[in-house]
């Protein structure tokens, strides 16, 4: 018997949200799916919270994941963006609730921390170890790394998810792939 859950992630995002979803197959980890949905067309901040909603609403409904793992709300300088990302966040998560998927939310830093060992990684830095991570060629790969950042919330939920309750810590994604060889994919 196989063991299958499908995982949503999502950065979310006023202007871009970027989305990433995996597979995992008895703890091995594949790539389905990344993408962005740009906002920047709509001028109207509430259109943009609709259309946040209704696009997660259809990967929900077209990828049918088991989890939502979304990354938190970081504390800036500037309250409006923040609250503006807070409703993004939040209608992101209404959209998952609404198809009862359970939510799991993660700070950047620990985000971070768990694709590459270095919380204060880049995005390039994050996006470069998810593509050798999970095997995804060059033309794969989406320019806006608000994809990545969605993709890096789903695979840290992976590995918390499947850390067992004892001491065992990693200290970055090579060091779990190297002591769990069967739950990484290989190509």
């Amino acid at each position: 018997m196989s063991l299958e859950k499908v995982i949503l992630g999502i950065d979310p995002g006023t202007t871009v949200m970027g989305y990433g979803i995996i597979r995992v197959v008895n703890n091995s980890m594949t790539l389905d799916a990344m993408g962005v949905l740009t906002l920047n067309k709509f001028d109207d901040h509430y259109l943009k919270l609709r259309r946040i909603f209704e696009r997660v609403v259809a990967l929900i409904d077209q990828y049918h994941p088991d989890e939502l793992a979304i990354e938190a709300p970081f504390f800036g300088k500037n309250v409006q963006s923040m609250l503006k990302l807070g409703r993004a966040q939040g209608v992101a998560m209404a959209a998952a609730l609404y198809r009862d998927i359970p939510i799991f939310e993660y700070a950047p830093l620990k985000i971070k921390m768990a694709i590459t060992g270095n919380g204060r990684a880049s995005k390039e830095q994050v996006a470069e170890m998810l593509k050798r991570l999970l095997r995804i060629s060059e033309e794969h790969m989406l320019p806006q790394l608000d994809a990545t950042d969605g993709l890096a919330a789903a695979v840290c939920h992976f590995f918390q998810a499947s850390r067992p309750d004892t001491d065992a810590s990693y200290k970055s994604w090579k060091d779990f792939a190297n002591r769990n060889p069967r739950k990484v994919t290989k190509a």
